[in-house]
């Protein structure tokens, strides 16, 4: 399957800090991948080198068969693009936004009216298309982030963080809308720290800690691998969490700390009693990362 992004080992620095650390990262061509890390992992990064709005110091960036960043004009023209902070021009309305975007982006005049109806309806957003955007939702802002991406019907979206600081029901309503762009074959790049929407809508996932990539696989694959498929929850106070901790490392087995209880990941034996439940992508992430997700 050809690569609508192939990464090879990029590295970024600020200064001594290396945002980017020798990441390798491919999306294959219709397909949805996610970054899931904590924040400060690169993942924004990656999206910004991506883009060329950084330049990476080393490796190697091909976005859709043009080489970054010398050819970020050609991928920039069929990639569209969702920040993780708003940049919608408040002073105008949703459709104003779009025509506006239709121009940057060179949709033809002849197509131009069908490209806005069609992102409109995609992002469904049309009772509110003469509606100025500081009057819209938070919700409503960013499904008009995703319309004004797909104006110029591009094969690649980046989303970056798409739905950060939404509450629950809006961020249901995003998902779909992303489910329905990855049936109709667009090529998706998603960054999150949400492990429920990496689960729900990634077709892989890439865990990013520090500048690189620690793990990548199906959901299933990276539970299977790296917490073996279940899990014993043991709840008690901090000093019997403690201690089995302890016995747990002393016969080979991973644990997770969580609040008032220790998770005994893979297969367990004689561990103390529990309530044993699925591994999840979650139990990997903080393995992985030692980082619980926000």
């Amino acid at each position: 399957m050809a690569a609508a992004i192939s990464i090879r080992g990029v590295v970024k620095r600020y200064g001594d800090i290396t945002a980017v650390d020798g990441l390798d990262l491919e999306v294959p061509e219709g397909r949805c991948i996610g970054l899931l890390g904590p924040n400060g992992a690169g993942k924004s990064t990656t999206m910004r080198l991506l883009t060329a709005q950084s330049i990476a110091d080393e490796g190697e960036l091909v976005v859709l068969g043009s080489r970054l960043p010398e050819e970020s004009k050609a991928s920039r023209a069929v990639m569209g693009v969702v920040p993780q902070l708003d940049n919608l021009d408040t002073t105008l309305t949703v459709e104003q936004n779009l025509i506006v975007a239709s121009f940057l982006y060179r949709v033809a005049r002849t197509d131009r009216k069908e490209a806005i109806e069609r992102a409109v309806r995609v992002a469904r957003l049309g009772d509110r298309r003469d509606t100025k955007v500081d009057e819209l939702s938070g919700g409503m802002r960013r499904r008009l982030l995703i319309a004004r991406a797909l104006v110029h019907q591009p094969r690649l979206i980046l989303l970056d963080e798409p739905t950060v600081g939404l509450d629950p029901q809006v961020r249901q309503e995003l998902w779909a809308l992303i489910d329905l762009l990855r049936s109709e074959g667009v090529s998706i790049l998603m960054s999150t720290h949400y492990i429920e929407e990496a689960e729900r809508l990634c077709d892989r996932v890439t865990i990013m800690s520090h500048g690189s990539a620690v793990a990548e696989g199906t959901p299933a694959e990276l539970i299977a691998e790296h917490a073996g498929g279940e899990a014993l929850e043991v709840y008690g106070p901090p000093a019997r969490l403690e201690e089995i901790e302890r016995e747990s490392a002393s016969k080979g087995l991973r644990t997770r700390r969580t609040g008032t209880s220790i998770a005994i990941l893979g297969p367990n034996g004689d561990a103390p009693d529990g309530e044993r439940r699925p591994a999840n992508l979650e139990d990997v992430f903080v393995l992985l990362t030692g980082e619980e997700i926000a």
